[in-house]
């Protein structure tokens, strides 16, 4: 049930009980002579879980993890072997030369 839907007098009424129940724990404490407080008081800060040397034994093994995967990634992947290129002689490159100067001759002599 939300608040909002509370009518005022009921409100009051919650007011009431929430304020008598706490004076009743008033009167327990004072009979109990505070032991119930002192449970509820605030727990203290958790020491650390983990020792220094273990955190760092276990960034070292980290890192070696992150290594591992960082140079698996980066592996190649296959060398490609080099093809020997054809060679061409002077002779062959002189005559396809010529060959291709002719025809670009032509094909300017041709849009005039």
């Amino acid at each position: 049930m939300n608040i909002s839907e509370l009518s005022a007098s009921k409100l009051r009424q919650a007011a009431t009980l929430k304020e008598r129940i706490e004076q009743l724990q008033k009167e327990l404490n004072s009979l109990l002579g505070n032991a119930s407080a002192a449970t509820t008081a605030p727990a203290k800060p958790k020491a650390p879980a983990m020792s220094a040397a273990a955190k760092a034994k276990l960034s070292a093994k980290l890192k070696e993890v992150w290594a591992k995967r960082k140079a698996a990634k980066q592996a190649p992947t296959a060398v490609k072997v080099a093809q020997p290129k054809s060679k061409m002689s002077a002779a062959a490159k002189a005559a396809m030369s010529a060959k291709l100067k002719a025809y670009w001759a032509k094909k300017k002599a041709a849009k005039k």
